[in-house]
């Protein structure tokens, strides 16, 4: 073109003849060393297009934002800046239209309307600037986009005008133009930033939510928390606020119930409403908001119903990251293309330079803009699958609330916790690759559709091939999915571990910590087995999927070269090819992924709908209505015939009495709804207060139990603590009721938990109090004292209902109606006076108690389970920041690295046989690929003679032999990729194997206080999600590390071959990527610390949860529970949030650097073309277009190795705990009948619990003889149950010694002494499994022995009515045997062990009076020869005894028979007067 026309084509202006504008030119664009556009394409199309962009897309974006409301922005300076640099370019093109119109041709009118459409889109983005104001959108993609497009229009225009500055030009015309691509520049400047927030009350709000467009897809948002994490390690402060659409309020309360319609869920939804509502309103909020786990419950396919509900929930923003995945596949196919055009320059030696430039920038740029779409999709994924996770443990933990007994039996807290922690993760897993399942058969097809234009009917081949491979793995997802058996396995692992750690200390003081120690490895043994067997299957389908590539490629080319010597294989057609073959990696690879987390994820959606399927408390079972003057409080009515008809007025005292599994508790329960209803009606006037039978005590202050979330008034509150005879209590504990309690009330004595339980009761204020024999652990003082001023007919309940079981017949007196229970039924009903009176069944049993034991007051002893009160100043500290520190004193002040030590560890585990062939084998198989792909280099670089090339069939022959040699055979057994993957798999089971031995030998060998420092929660954690990440975890993680690392040095050593001077980028690029890489390591590794600590709290909120839903519903204060709820998982989410952004940070900025290696390799490329063959140029640029997906690879791999070793340094860290002596003693072997005798004798024993603390026991001297029977009294904190700790050696002596047969037993192992000395303890703990595994867990005895036991227990004719007798299956805890049975079995054990050494801590606390005199007379029969220590707050069960030890403050201060101790009037005649024995 002429250069002196150029100033006035310009404006729009043609020279004088021609009648039409030339809209393309390609002699001008594409053909010519200096490529430039027409003027009527720059005066249409790049002005036009970003108009036509705002204009269409205003509408809809305007209506998108009508519905996004975040509150209004005040006016600020960048909102201003925007405005004023609009309206300045609206001025500016208007002005530059005036211009180019005077000056154009004449008759030429419309020169200047390009320009004042440039002005009319100024005035309506003015517009959507205040609209998104008004809107709270602090940053706007649209106007991002829109500015960007403006610009990048605008770039041929000013390459125009630049070059026509040296010329004669119009000034004021070009200061408009600059001034309009100024003004420009600065609205695309200005949108790069975001506007202020409006007035928040959030504390540390999310950055994403203030960052602008930019930064949210470049992730440069992140950068602060990186930065914190590298200089410091993070804290849980440091961390951000949920963002509102992410919290469990918004997810759970927000979208999931409005999916489908409720009925029983909505009890559980928190309301802040008052919980005391009346009972009608509480029932309309119950139905209003629960509908999905009754649907759940109707359907067959609940799972899919969940699946559907999910989908329906966070379909939408499932979707818009679906759509930044077709997206990206769109540029990942479009870089062949432009690799095709690269390749077609190199050998083009006379095609311009700037072509190869544009086609070496247009890589660049289409792997830039793949990588952040890809990178979009992965947040939003996981974004996803987070709120997924809260939905999950949302449902779960409000069906937990509403479940009934038999379902709760059915569901262990194990299964539970693992449905919250492995299943949930299944779901997540499945988010992020469900779109592989179908996304990649279609990836699939477009690359054998590329294949076809590039080799034609020759990639039949390779579609053959692809569905030869299909239905491999096809086969081997499905032989997999049959091995979930795993699961099972690990639910019944974690199961027992949780009944384990629940009864720690049973196991401890009878020595069974090795009978369960088997039976856990048992089920690990299973459980390793499928998960071998399922790595075995996945290692060959990952073998043939990376095999797939190379039979691909074999397939096409050999079938392209036979078929005819006309078909050469040029480097377009080889390298084009190979780059989308590997594209085709992409999909093969993780169509098993896919797969495999797809059948995961249905079995994990079976077994959630399962637990939700579990039938619920029916809401009929009880009718609660408003208590009425004159009306009867409970009334409970069935059809004639039956006697089970009861009428309580108000204000009475019913006491409910029976023996040992007569229905007492039952009664109590149907009161409640917790038993289901066959026939008959239950009505509860007002609201309810109940005590349980086992005091359940919350992981909070003493405080917090009593007042139980309601309001604190003082002087009630003060009232409540002296009838409960708390107020002693509060002097002794160290934060007085501040003192945090630890879990399940492990710092508080037995007695100490149930008045603290009856005083959260009587705090409730409430209408009806349900009492399950609360006086059942306390001194008898203590029960005289609570009866008459709480029970009683003076207590401050006089006013109220109560309903009390009871064993305790000297209360009976005072109460106004007695219910007389035998069988489920209600025999006989009436006053004491009218009882004894009818001279009936209660008559007789009265007068038979009180002849034989002087029944004036029969109470239980007090066990300790833990330390006594008196001494724990220091377990647990006053205020929880303390606590934190001891409950968790693994997690804090950690390196924010993980240590080498751990890595050392884990391999020195798996052992350098296996970890030298895994090297050597990844070796071999990247040497190998770098073999064939050199080959194919040289091949695609020989020279064409006579349109053919010498010797295909040859080179075909060595390309094979080469892939053989890699090991990607169809079926080769010992290939490379199928060894390594499996190598790597059996040494990640041999190293889980392993650890996981040493943590459950560490755990079981640790001392009690221990377990009373370490939440269960945490330990449960450790061995379902620490131990389910070393199993697949880790392996996983290093095969991909391994896999991928060598593939990238295989890439760096093709790209220094082809041009060394790309040593020059690598170099630094590399240790721009280690530096990059060492800010996330810190970060990550303290985020997962942080993540992992907040996740134990879940656990342990559900533990407790579940062990105390009767209470929590008996209050009806499901609501504050799930706010509770909600709060721990929002708090775990805080730091899983992060977490995943840090991988994506980590990600974009890594995949940047391998772009740039792109770059490079196709710059160098270009430039030296004069030397390079296409071949090496192809073989360069096609494998260093794989560097941004190997990166990817790399940081996932690498993120998911770091992360879960901690799950190894967690592992780890318990074996550094303190431990308990050695079990037993091989040089000292004890006699075979030891002890023979059973004497005992403490010299100058002294014990403390820990060091600093008080003595609990001082200079003990005492000697027990031969067959003697030693009571041993006291008040609460005397020492009692120290004794009984010490001879087990629970607790170590710190002074003098205990021996036993003149051996001391600190010589003794652990086992050999406790296994030799037998403790009933007042807590009667039974496991899950057969009645007679928890009588005999070593099957020591003969089935004549058990029964012989069970009949001196009087078990006998319970267990023989039961249908599988022995075999009966006990569920978790012993829950369908009452408590009476649950201590009429642990007799039965100390029968069948029959030891010479006996101690009994009130073995009859929880049976019947009857039972209770005939239990005594056998172990006074069956226990003659032995030596019996009883530790006794009810005394008349050792006035017989030859000896009474009173002690008192760890010392004894009387000792003598029980006649002569009371001749003497001192501690013990006072006991006998309190309990009305003298």
């Amino acid at each position: 073109m002429n250069a002196q026309l150029a100033p006035r084509r310009l404006c729009g202006i043609q020279p004088l003849g021609l009648q039409f504008c030339v809209f393309q030119d390609w002699n001008l664009t594409w053909y010519t060393p200096h490529p430039d556009l027409t003027q009527c394409f720059q005066h249409t199309v790049l002005v036009w297009l970003p108009c036509l962009y705002l204009w269409l897309g205003a509408p809809f974006y305007l209506v998108y934002r009508r519905f996004r409301d975040h509150g209004r922005i005040s006016v600020s300076a960048l909102c201003g800046a925007k405005t004023v640099s609009q309206k300045g370019n609206d001025k500016t093109a208007s002005s530059a239209g005036t211009v180019c119109t005077h000056r154009s041709a004449p008759g030429k009118t419309d020169a200047g309307v390009p320009h004042v459409g440039k002005g009319t889109n100024s005035v309506l983005a003015v517009c959507i600037v205040h609209v998104e104001r008004m809107k709270g959108c602090r940053s706007s993609a649209f106007l991002f986009l829109f500015w960007a497009l403006a610009f990048v229009c605008s770039l041929v225009p000013l390459r125009g005008h630049v070059q026509a500055i040296a010329e004669q030009v119009d000034a004021p015309r070009f200061l408009a133009f600059f001034t309009c691509f100024s003004l420009q520049l600065a609205q695309l400047v200005l949108s790069c930033f975001a506007d202020q927030r409006p007035a928040t009350l959030r504390p540390n709000p999310c950055p994403v939510e203030d960052a602008s467009f930019l930064s949210k897809i470049l992730f440069w948002w992140f950068s602060g928390l990186v930065t914190q994490g590298f200089r410091s390690p993070l804290k849980a402060e440091d961390l951000w606020s949920l963002r509102e659409e992410d919290t469990s309020e918004k997810i759970i309360q927000g979208k999931l119930f409005r999916m489908l319609p409720v009925k029983h869920l909505a009890r559980c939804v928190p309301r802040q409403d008052k919980c005391e509502s009346p009972p009608r309103a509480l029932s309309y909020r119950i139905t209003e908001q629960t509908q999905l786990l009754l649907k759940l419950r109707q359907e067959q396919g609940s799972g899919l119903l969940l699946l559907r509900t999910l989908a329906k929930t966070f379909g939408p923003c499932f979707l818009t990251g679906t759509l930044c995945l077709i997206v990206q596949d769109a540029f990942m196919f479009s870089i062949p293309q432009v690799l095709s055009l690269l390749l077609g320059f190199v050998r083009d030696e006379d095609a311009p330079l700037w072509k190869g430039h544009l086609f070496a920038v247009t890589l660049f740029l289409l792997s830039c803009l793949q990588s952040l779409f890809n990178h979009q999709y992965m947040y939003t994924c996981f974004t996803v699958g987070m709120r997924v996770k809260t939905a999950i443990m949302g449902l779960i933990y409000r069906k937990t609330l509403i479940i009934n007994s038999a379902a709760r039996r059915a569901c262990t807290v194990g299964e539970i916790v693992n449905l919250v922690s492995a299943d949930t993760q299944k779901l997540m897993d499945f988010v992020v690759y469900f779109n592989a399942v179908w996304l990649a058969p279609i990836e699939i097809g477009l690359c054998l559709f590329f294949l076809w234009q590039r080799l034609g009917p020759s990639a039949l081949a390779g579609i053959a091939t692809v569905i030869l491979i299909f239905p491999l793995n096809g086969l081997i997802a499905k032989m997999r999915s049959k091995l979930q058996v795993q699961m099972k396995y690990m639910d019944g692992r974690i199961k027992l571990m949780n009944e384990i750690l629940n009864g720690i200390k049973i196991l401890k003081f009878y020595a069974w910590e090795k009978a369960f120690q088997e039976k856990v490895l048992a089920y690990r043994e299973e459980e390793l087995k499928a998960l071998k067997k399922s790595q075995i299957l996945y290692s060959i389908s990952i073998a043939s999927f990376n095999s797939s590539t190379f039979l691909i490629a074999f397939a096409m080319f050999g079938v392209y070269v036979l078929t005819d010597e006309k078909n050469v294989l040029d480097a377009q057609k080889v390298f084009v090819s190979m780059a989308l073959i590997n594209i085709l990696k992409t999909p093969l690879s993780q169509l098993p992924f896919a797969m495999s987390s797809t059948m995961q994820a249905i079995v994990s959606l079976r077994r959630l709908g399962k637990f939700l399927q579990q039938d619920e408390l029916r809401p009929d079972c009880v009718v609660r209505e408003p208590y009425s003057p004159g009306e009867c409080a409970v009334t409970m009515s069935h059809p004639p015939g039956d006697r089970v008809n009861v009428e309580v007025p108000h204000g009475s005292v019913v006491a409910v009495v029976g023996h040992v599994g007569s229905g007492k508790s039952s009664l109590l329960s149907a009161m409640l709804g917790e038993t289901e209803k066959r026939s008959g009606h239950v009505t509860v006037k007002g609201s309810v207060a109940y005590v349980p039978q086992q005091a359940w005590i919350q992981n909070t202050t003493l405080r917090e139990n009593i007042v139980f979330g309601q309001e604190r008034r003082e002087s009630w509150y003060h009232r409540v603590l002296e009838a409960c005879a708390l107020l002693p209590d509060l002097d002794v504990l160290p934060g007085g009721d501040a003192t945090e309690i630890g879990e399940k009330g492990l710092n508080l004595s037995g007695g100490q938990k149930q008045r603290v339980s009856l005083a959260r009761a009587v705090y409730r204020t409430a209408d009806v109090y349900l009492l399950d024999d609360p006086l059942s652990a306390v001194d008898p003082h203590v029960g005289q004292h609570i009866f008459h001023k709480v029970i009683g007919p003076k207590g401050i309940l006089r006013d109220k209902t109560r309903v009390l079981v009871t064993h305790a017949l000297s209360f009976l007196p005072q109460v106004d109606l007695i219910l007389v229970m035998v069988d489920g039924e209600i025999t006989e009903t009436g006053s004491y006076a009218e009882l004894l009176g009818r001279q009936g069944a209660f008559a007789d049993f009265v007068k038979t108690f009180a002849a034989c034991n002087n029944y004036t007051i029969i109470l239980w002893v007090e066990w300790y389970v833990s330390v006594p009160q008196v001494l724990f100043a220091t377990v647990l500290s006053i205020t929880r920041p303390s606590l934190s520190k001891l409950l968790f004193p693994y997690f804090t002040q950690r390196p924010p690295q993980v240590k080498l030590d751990m890595y050392v560890e884990y391999f020195r585990t798996i052992g350098p046989a296996l970890i030298v062939p895994i090297i050597f084998l990844y070796a071999f198989q990247q040497a190998a690929s770098l073999g064939y792909n050199y080959w194919l280099r040289l091949w695609a670089d020989d020279p064409v003679v006579n349109g053919t090339q010498t010797d295909a069939d040859a080179k075909l022959a060595v390309f094979c032999a080469l892939g053989f040699a890699q090991g990607r055979g169809p079926v080769v057994s010992g290939s490379a990729i199928f060894g390594t993957t499996v190598a790597i798999s059996l040494g990640g089971i041999m190293a889980s194997r392993h650890l996981h031995l040493d943590l459950l030998n560490n755990v079981l060998r640790s001392p009690m206080q221990f377990f009373e420092r370490t939440p269960s929660g945490n330990l449960l954690n450790c061995f379902s999600k620490e131990v389910d990440a070393i199993d697949c975890m880790i392996p996983e993680g290093f095969k991909m590390m391994l896999g991928y690392v060598f593939k990238m040095l295989e890439v760096a050593t093709i790209v220094l071959m082809a041009s060394p001077l790309a040593g020059f980028v690598i170099l630094p690029l590399t240790l721009f990527y280690t530096f990059i890489q060492s800010f996330y390591v810190a970060t990550s590794c303290q985020l997962r610390r942080l993540e992992s600590v907040s996740r134990s709290p879940i656990y342990t909120h559900f533990n407790e949860t579940v062990q105390g839903a009767s209470v929590i519903r008996a209050f009806r204060v499901q609501p504050r529970f799930i706010l509770q709820a909600n709060s721990r998982v929002d708090h775990n989410q805080t730091a899983y949030f992060p977490r995943f952004v840090a991988t994506r940070w980590l990600a974009v900025n890594l995949e940047f650097l391998g772009n740039v290696l792109v770059l490079a390799a196709a710059i160098f490329s270009v430039t030296g073309r004069a030397t390079l063959s296409p071949g090496i140029v192809g073989l360069a640029v096609s494998h260093s277009l794989q560097v941004t997906g190997i990166l990817s690879w790399i940081v996932r791999a690498w993120t998911d190795v770091e992360n879960n070793i901690v799950s190894v340094e967690r592992v780890k860290e318990y074996s550094e705990t303190p431990k308990e002596a050695a079990w037993t003693t091989e040089n000292r072997p004890l006699p075979s009948a030891w002890p023979q005798t059973g004497t005992i004798e403490f010299q100058e024993y002294g014990l403390q619990y820990r060091k600093g603390l008080d003595w609990a026991l001082k200079e003990i001297t005492l000697s027990v003889q031969e067959r003697e029977k030693v009571g041993i009294v006291g008040r609460t904190g005397a020492g009692k149950s120290s004794l009984a700790l010490g001879i087990f050696r629970i607790l170590e002596a710190a002074k003098g010694k205990i021996s036993i047969d003149g051996i001391d037993i600190a010589e003794v192992g652990l086992q050999d002494l406790r296994s030799r000395v037998t403790i009933i303890p007042q807590d009667p703990v039974l496991f899950s499994g057969s009645l007679r595994m928890s009588l005999d867990p070593f099957d020591s005895y003969s089935d004549e022995e058990v029964w012989r036991a069970l009949e001196l227990a009087h078990l006998k004719s319970f267990v023989s009515g039961l249908p599988d007798k022995l075999q009966h299956e006990c569920s978790e805890g012993g829950e369908n045997l009452s408590l009476g049975q649950r201590q009429l079995v642990c007799l039965a054990r100390a029968l069948l062990r029959k030891t010479k050494v006996l101690v009994l801590d009130e073995a009859t606390a929880a049976v019947d009076l009857e039972t209770d005199n005939l239990i005594q007379s056998t172990i006074r029969t069956q226990f003659e020869e032995c030596t019996v220590l009883t530790i006794a707050h009810r005394l008349n069960t050792i006035m017989d005894y030859t000896r009474v030890i009173v002690m008192d403050r760890g010392y004894i201060t009387e000792m003598d028979s029980p006649g002569n101790l009371i001749t003497k009037r001192g501690h013990f005649y006072r006991m006998c007067v309190e309990a009305g024995l003298v």
